[in-house]
């Protein structure tokens, strides 16, 4: 019956599509009365109703074109009234950079728990009292396309934002509370504390170990004072540090004095009144009725270096999934000069002289293949994985070093071999290097400054040490004017002083520190390093 119901209905609705629509036609290939008449033909000789291309098209603006000129922006210094240094330099674009670069690290840390700067990396842009949480803050900066960012070196601290030029103002009032006014709950206080404690574990399971490395050099470098106290928070200060200790270092340390808010693509006038506002007008947390009084106590020390051995025995993680075998990581380093220093420059050019990198490194010439470490270490001995320069330059000192890692067995042979580099940088130079290395430095810093967070950090970097900004052309011409006299001079007054050794992973076969110490001593023609030959087939 159901069969009989669905032919009834399908019938009726075929009776009703005949009566609405149009009878059809047996070959008639035209199903719409809405065919459109095609299209007449143009007249014979012509494409289009448009003129040629030859003439002009009429009813159109004169055109106006853009004319070519360097960008030479200068950076504009005000100093407010109770010593804040501002700091901006208009460039071109919609987006802007501005940020807070403090006076303020751990190597201000003698007399506190250390770990604290680790501490607020953690901590930053955090709940304050404008904003009562961390997501509230976050959604002030994103109305704008904002970004923020804290990151702390040995002698300074950075809290940075990116965002459309247009929210100047409200990104000036978020670093002002960042900075200024966070809250620093109990809540907030032990996230950071499990997130401080959750990195010291991972670092330990990670087989890349610049990070720890780092640390260790500087503090046989320095042991015991300034840039020799820990980056990272030692394990047994994780549950020292508590609000009462945090609030008593930014008591001391951020204060007017020893910070610059610097901003880059922003008009300055604007700039100056919105820190003034947010940084001037409106008290810090910490502001007391005796505040006017109160005299930081700060670690004014020099530091010191002190030379030295740091060691640690210990299994180094493999990269999963990778046939690398286990490594001992060895680095060398010598006391080099401060950024203040003249011969700054000329040891910038010795680092780029002596380059090097991971024995994997992609790419071929001209990616730092021809440098010394590359041509005379990493080329040569199959056994090497990495061999690194580093420069550290400080305000009152610097750090000069070679990072190298090789399997266990040739520690010994990694060792003397990086030694025995360090002590040839006080050989001849090539004109053919040194030209190689001047121009990797002056393409390097260009290409560096062509990033908008750079430039930032650039300025207010230099204004915090300077009070001013020198500009890029400066340090060209000045990388220009360095001679090969002048490395060979630079690399001396580094060998002169005593070298810093640190070394972690399986240590058995790393030599003393009087045999790496008797390698880097040079010859009295000075032109070829004293000590052990070197055997190339050691097992």
């Amino acid at each position: 019956m159901s069969h009989v119901t669905d032919m009834k209905i399908l019938f009726s609705r075929l009776c009703s599509m005949k009566n609405g629509l149009p009878s059809f036609k047996y070959g008639n290939r035209a199903f719409s009365q809405n065919v459109e008449k095609p299209p007449q033909p143009l007249p014979k000789g012509s494409v289009s109703p448009l003129p040629p291309l030859s003439e002009p098209m009429p009813n159109l603006p004169p055109v106006v074109y853009a004319s070519s000129k360097s960008e030479n922006y200068s950076t504009e210094v005000t100093t407010l009234s109770n010593g804040l240094r501002v700091a901006s330099e208009k460039k071109f674009g919609q987006f802007c950079t501005a940020g807070v670069v403090i006076d303020s690290g751990p190597r201000y840390e003698v007399a506190y728990p250390n770990g604290i700067c680790h501490f607020l990396e953690k901590l930053s842009f955090g709940a304050t009292h404008k904003f009562s949480t961390r997501d509230v803050m976050l959604r002030e900066l994103e109305r704008h396309g904002g970004i923020c960012d804290c990151q702390g070196s040995r002698d300074t601290t950075v809290y940075a934002t990116s965002a459309d030029s247009r929210g100047l103002e409200a990104i000036t009032q978020v670093l002002a509370e960042v900075t200024l006014r966070p809250q620093l709950s109990n809540d907030e206080i032990e996230a950071a504390r499990q997130a401080v404690a959750f990195e010291l574990e991972t670092l330990q399971m990670r087989p890349e170990q610049e990070t720890i490395l780092m640390d260790m050099i500087h503090a046989a470098a320095y042991k015991g004072n300034t840039l020799g106290l820990p980056k990272i928070c030692p394990q047994e200060n994780v549950f020292k540090i508590d609000r009462g200790v945090i609030l008593n270092y930014l008591k001391n340390h951020y204060t007017p004095d020893r910070m610059v808010v610097a901003a880059v693509g922003v008009d300055h006038g604007p700039f100056v009144e919105y820190v003034q506002k947010y940084f001037v007008d409106m008290k810090p947390t910490w502001h007391t009725e005796d505040s006017d009084s109160f005299k930081p106590q700060i670690d004014k020390s020099i530091a010191q270096y002190t030379g030295g051995l740091e060691q640690e025995e210990c299994e180094i993680p493999l990269y999963p999934g990778s046939d690398l075998p286990e490594l001992s990581h060895v680095v060398i380093g010598l006391e080099s000069c401060s950024h203040g220093d003249p011969d700054f420059v000329a040891t910038c050019v010795l680092n780029m002289m002596m380059g090097g990198g991971g024995s994997f490194s992609a790419g071929g010439p001209g990616k730092g293949m021809y440098t010394r470490l590359y041509t005379n270490v990493l080329n040569r001995y199959h056994w090497m994985f990495n061999a690194t320069a580093y420069n550290h330059a400080y305000g009152d000192t610097g750090l000069f070093c070679v990072h190298a890692a090789a399997p266990p067995a040739r520690a010994h042979d990694t060792a003397l071999l990086v030694a025995r580099e360090l002590a040839n940088m006080a050989a001849s130079v090539a004109d053919a290097e040194l030209r190689r290395a001047k121009t990797q430095l002056q393409s390097m810093l260009l290409m560096n400054l062509e990033a908008r967070p750079v430039v930032f950090e650039d300025v207010g970097r230099q204004v915090l040490a300077t009070g001013k900004r020198k500009p890029p052309s400066f340090f060209i011409n000045e990388i220009e004017k360095i001679t090969a006299d002048d490395i060979i001079r630079v690399a001396r007054r580094m060998l002169s002083k005593r070298p810093c050794v640190a070394a972690r992973g399986k240590l058995v076969h790393l030599p003393s520190f009087e045999d790496i110490q008797a390698n880097m001593t040079l010859s009295k023609s000075e032109s070829s390093p004293q000590g052990r030959r070197l055997n190339l087939f050691r097992v």
